[in-house]
């Protein structure tokens, strides 16, 4: 791969990705707060998952840089990636990132997407880990 290859990988993932979580933070804001919980589930429910999809985003534009073969499943258009798929590909070239991406699938897919847990604190460690992961393919000189 081309180094201007991995240029626009960057900045396309990196650009895309950013653009998913603050779009999921400005849907959040609409959730409300009283004692430390978000207020409307729904919103908290769309956030995450917005906030999540930008992970996936991050996460596959790494792969990509780092040279994961994504050939089988392009072959098999009935075979979707999945969390494994990603899991196991993250583990086997950074620890520190699959520690973050279990912390993003946790918090922000499972708990925040589909349970609908509306404790503040354990939301915004989830867009801790999105911002993280995102970070993982900052190109240089990007904006913030």
């Amino acid at each position: 791969m081309t180094i201007q290859e991995q240029q626009h990988i960057k900045q396309k993932g990196y650009a895309e990705a950013v653009r998913y979580i603050a779009n999921a933070k400005d849907v959040l804001q609409k959730a409300g707060f009283k004692d430390g919980r978000y207020a409307d589930s729904k919103y908290v429910r769309m956030a995450c998952g917005t906030a999540y999809s930008g992970v996936l985003i991050a996460i596959e534009a790494w792969l990509k840089l780092k040279g994961v073969d994504f050939s089988e499943i392009a072959k098999n258009k009935n075979k979707r990636k999945n969390i494994e798929f990603y899991k196991n590909n993250v583990a086997s070239l950074d620890g520190k990132l699959k520690g973050y991406l279990d912390d993003a699938y946790q918090v922000l897919h499972l708990d925040g997407y589909y349970d609908g847990l509306q404790n503040i604190k354990v939301i915004k460690e989830g867009f801790v880990a999105a911002k993280y992961i995102a970070e993982q393919i900052k190109p240089v000189g990007a904006a913030q």
